[in-house]
């Protein structure tokens, strides 16, 4: 593994085990990577209009002491989570940050439901943030998106999901065009402590890029340091530079990973295991790539192996929405 710098050119993985290499607990370093991760949308980028938000960086000193004592004594985080075996990702990060914005003392309230006279669900502030005077509306979201080749990436709709169920483009439509809008709805106003000062997004995530793309590719309103991966079809693990490997439970997408060695795959128990998982499973699989430190394995990549049809019917799913725009 090259050096531990924190250079531009260093990938988020190096970044991270150089930052908080000493934690060990999967909840704590999933939390200290939300915070201190490098943002998914540019907040600068003018079409944004100044509503991204974008979380303290570095972070403060006082931050960094909360999270090493949080590692050596994590159970209060622990019972927080609730963790259930089939927890959706959004929603595990979200109540990290609750629980990061509650120890803050700035957590007025979170998952709070907007519904008409009729009782249908018209929205759901994801989080109401006091700062000094005003009330902030925060929408808050985890993604990760495989960019879709054949459209160069030159817009949104290309970064699609690996069960190809959305794309990065109809996701900031919704939060932009819909979700920011929320407080300004009749029916939110009985759910407010006080006016809404300002709504913003933040969005956290990892951008995969087929293994042969440009790396220094970064499609316009993305944060250009944004944290990166690769995919690559079934057909291609062989060619792949593996020691070991882990493919990733959902709950561990987040940070990158510090595990024993024992925990591990070589090359040939990955394609093993793979092979077996798309005889009845068409989902990718997100595998970290890793190599010993120690008396640990740490990640040094990651990336979605897809099924080697994956290919052609992302190229539908991101089509598809045009021909019937053009019908």
């Amino acid at each position: 593994m090259p050096p531990l710098t924190e250079s531009l050119a260093a990938t988020c993985q190096q970044r991270f085990h150089l930052r908080w290499g000493h934690l060990h607990d999967p909840h704590v370093r999933a939390l200290a990577w939300l915070l201190d991760s490098p943002d998914l949308l540019d907040p600068a980028a003018p079409q944004w209009s100044g509503q991204v938000a974008s979380l303290t960086a570095p972070l403060p000193p006082a931050t960094v002491a909360w999270l090493a004592a949080l590692d050596q004594a994590p159970e209060p985080l622990h019972d927080y989570l609730a963790i259930q075996p089939f927890t959706r990702l959004g929603r595990y990060a979200e109540r990290l940050m609750a629980f990061y914005f509650t120890a803050q003392g700035i957590l007025r309230a979170h998952g709070v439901q907007v519904r008409s006279a009729a009782n249908e669900t018209i929205g759901e502030f994801d989080f109401l943030l006091q700062q000094g005077e005003e009330l902030l509306h925060w929408e808050f979201a985890v993604k990760l998106y495989l960019l879709e080749p054949t459209g160069a990436g030159q817009a949104a709709d290309y970064f699609v999901g690996p069960n190809l169920a959305d794309t990065l483009g109809n996701k900031m439509h919704k939060i932009f065009s819909r979700q920011l809008m929320l407080s300004q709805h009749p029916a939110a106003q009985s759910c407010l402590p006080q006016p809404v000062a300002r709504a913003q997004a933040l969005l956290k995530g990892w951008l995969f890029y087929h293994r042969h793309a440009d790396e220094a590719f970064a499609a316009q309103g993305i944060s250009a340091g944004h944290c990166r991966g690769f995919w690559c079809e079934l057909a291609e693990v062989g060619s792949l530079d593996v020691q070991r490997a882990l493919i990733l439970p959902r709950l561990r997408w987040l940070a990158p990973v510090s595990v024993a060695p024992q925990e591990t795959l070589d090359r040939d128990g990955l394609r093993a295991a793979l092979e077996e998982h798309f005889t009845h499973d068409s989902m990718p699989q997100l595998v970290a790539l890793l190599q010993d430190d120690g008396e640990a394995a740490i990640e040094i990549a990651r990336g979605f192996i897809v099924p080697d049809d994956w290919r052609a019917r992302a190229e539908h799913r991101v089509l598809r929405p045009r021909a019937i725009a053009g019908a």
